[in-house]
C-alpha cells in the first residue's frame, strides 16, 4: 500500500471553500505538508466589450493598490479602462460624427443658395 499522503490544515478555517484550498507538498525531510493555494484572479476587463485588458497583470484589489502606475494602465488613451479596438471604435464614431454635420451644413447652406 501506499504512503499515507494526509495532512492536517495549517490554519484554522477547517472547511475546504474556494478560499481555503491547500496543496499537498513533500518537504525535503521527507514529511507531508499542506500548502496554501492562492485565488486565481479575473483582472481588468473592457467596460465596453468585456474581454480582458492585455498589459495588465491579473491582480486583486490589494494588488493593485501596491503596484506601480504603469502596472495598472497601458500608455493610450483610456488604457487600463477600454480595449484598443474598443478606442479604435470610439475615435472612428466621433470622427463620422463630425464628418456628418459638416456634410449636412454645407447641404444646408447650398439649398437656401438654391432657394434663393
Amino acid at each position: 500500500m501506499g504512503k499515507d499522503h494526509r495532512v492536517t490544515l495549517s490554519r484554522r478555517h477547517a472547511y475546504r471553500t474556494l478560499s481555503n484550498r491547500v496543496k499537498t507538498i513533500k518537504t525535503p525531510g521527507g514529511r507531508f505538508t499542506s500548502q496554501l493555494i492562492k485565488k486565481t484572479r479575473k483582472g481588468s476587463m473592457c467596460g465596453d466589450c468585456g474581454i480582458a485588458l492585455p498589459g495588465i497583470k491579473h491582480m486583486d484589489a490589494n494588488g493593485f493598490k501596491n503596484c506601480k502606475k504603469r502596472e495598472k494602465t497601458v500608455s493610450r488613451a483610456y488604457g487600463g479602462s477600454r480595449c484598443g479596438n474598443c478606442v479604435r471604435q470610439r475615435i472612428v464614431r466621433a470622427f463620422l460624427i463630425e464628418e456628418q454635420k459638416i456634410v449636412k451644413k454645407v447641404l444646408a447652406e447650398k439649398s437656401k443658395k438654391s432657394k434663393k
